[in-house]
């Protein structure tokens, strides 16, 4: 089975700006993955009526999953959840929700948080929803 895999060993390297805006297309690429996943597999349960919750990866790693693998795994962390919540949106609301990137930094390192910015500007955070605290 192909299944892609990313390594961005310059991304630290990176201004944020840089940052941001390759996360916002990784983001776009793992949406448009789930959206071709929901036309496939119309069955596929709501977000949050699927039983997945949210669980943080080990800092420095950070694997993004698409709907089958974060439902196989019952757990997902911001990026999945986020885009599979947009893609749902997209799909069964014909909304057209975008990723939402907050920024914070910690001691020596930067976090990132992938969120849903609604169509009329609220944001949704599908990782607090299921379990972030």
């Amino acid at each position: 089975m192909y299944s892609p895999r990313f390594r961005f060993r310059s991304f630290a390297s990176l201004h944020p700006t840089g940052r941001e805006a390759v996360l916002t297309m990784l983001c776009e690429a793992l949406i448009a993955t789930n959206l071709a996943y929901l036309v496939a597999v119309p069955a596929t349960p709501l977000l949050y009526e699927s039983g997945v919750r949210y669980v943080p990866e080990n800092q420095g790693f950070d694997d993004w999953h698409d709907i089958p693998e974060t439902l196989a795994r019952l757990v997902g962390d911001c990026e999945d959840l986020a885009c599979w919540r947009i893609a749902e949106l997209r799909h069964r609301e014909r909304e057209h929700a975008l990723p939402y990137l907050k920024r914070a930094e910690r001691d020596d390192h930067v976090l990132y948080h992938v969120a849903v910015r609604r169509f009329d500007g609220r944001v949704e955070d599908p990782s607090r929803a299921l379990g972030m605290r």
